[in-house]
């Protein structure tokens, strides 16, 4: 099973621009609860540095790039997000770090569920130890 799953987002465009879809349990696998997004991010501060332990995300930069780290506690493995229609989904017992945000970057976040703090693994060798 590979830990990296990308989600293409359907595009329209023509002259006068692109038109990317997106849509609730269609293209992103799960009724979306939440969405939120970063901007005015630094290039030199990373983010993240949790897991969740049932919430399932997609990941996409609308604007611009950044590094995404997947690290299921056997795997690591980076990728570049950086196209509108080009997304990852984050399972669930995944740990996430994102860092090397390009000037203008708009990352968007789509989330499987409603904010709730109990959810979150915030120390990583507590993440190692649940997924062992």
């Amino acid at each position: 099973m590979s830990l990296v799953k990308w989600i293409d987002f359907p595009e329209r465009g023509d002259e006068r621009g692109c038109l990317t879809v997106v849509e609730s349990t269609k293209s992103i696998p799960f009724e979306i609860k939440r969405v939120y997004y970063l901007t005015n991010l630094s290039p030199d501060l990373p983010r993240g540095f949790h897991a969740h332990k049932e919430l399932e995300q997609v990941a996409v930069c609308i604007s611009g790039s950044c590094n995404l780290l997947l690290d299921n506690g056997q795997e690591k493995q980076w990728v570049t997000l950086d196209s509108p229609s080009k997304a990852i989904r984050i399972e669930p017992m995944v740990w996430h770090e994102m860092k090397d945000f390009s000037h203008g970057c708009v990352f968007l976040v789509f989330a499987s569920d409603f904010y709730n703090e109990s959810d979150y693994i915030r120390d990583y060798e507590e993440f190692i130890r649940l997924v062992k």
